[in-house]
């Protein structure tokens, strides 16, 4: 059975704990962010909450932007293949079967990976909610073009595409 999704309205004044229990994951392995914007509440409207979420993450420095990036998973990397991803991770990978490719694409997803935490320091992020495998690979190899202040802006980009989405999932429409 799913939870009910609470709206804006009761976010904005329900206490702290359940405020970042329902938004802590919004942001991969980072509770951090939604306890970061609490002071700044009430929000008028999503898209200002995803705002100044956002905020907290364009003020990082890049150390710690980059903990924040490498807490992501690869897309069809070994955690997706073993089952230890997020479950917002796993869901939005299972919408292309990412966990369960043969064995020659696998290798290929685990060639480019290998190659863009090389190149990169930090994996691979994409809204893969966007894409087909095929435009997700053709993503990720052009990508791999990049320079690494391209990369490190279009990872915030694509998180940015990614947590917008789970926002909408974790909220109900105001009445």
């Amino acid at each position: 059975m799913d939870t009910p999704r609470p709206s804006l309205a009761t976010l904005n004044h329900c206490p702290p704990a359940q405020f970042v229990a329902t938004l802590g994951s919004v942001f991969e392995h980072a509770p951090w962010v939604a306890e970061a914007v609490l002071p700044q509440r009430p929000f008028a409207d999503v898209p200002a909450l995803h705002a100044a979420m956002l905020s907290v993450l364009q003020a990082l420095p890049e150390p710690a932007l980059l903990d924040l990036l490498r807490g992501h998973p690869e897309l069809a990397g070994d955690a997706a293949r073993r089952g230890q991803m997020t479950r917002d991770s796993a869901s939005e990978q299972g919408r292309l079967a990412l966990h369960d490719l043969a064995a020659e694409e696998a290798a290929r997803w685990d060639t480019l990976n290998a190659a863009y935490r090389q190149r990169f320091g930090f994996p691979f992020i994409l809204c893969i909610a966007r894409h087909s495998r095929d435009s997700a690979l053709a993503a990720f190899e052009q990508r791999l073009q990049h320079d690494r202040a391209t990369e490190l802006r279009l990872a915030l980009d694509e998180i940015a595409e990614i947590s917008r989405r789970r926002l909408d999932q974790r909220l109900r429409a105001a009445c």
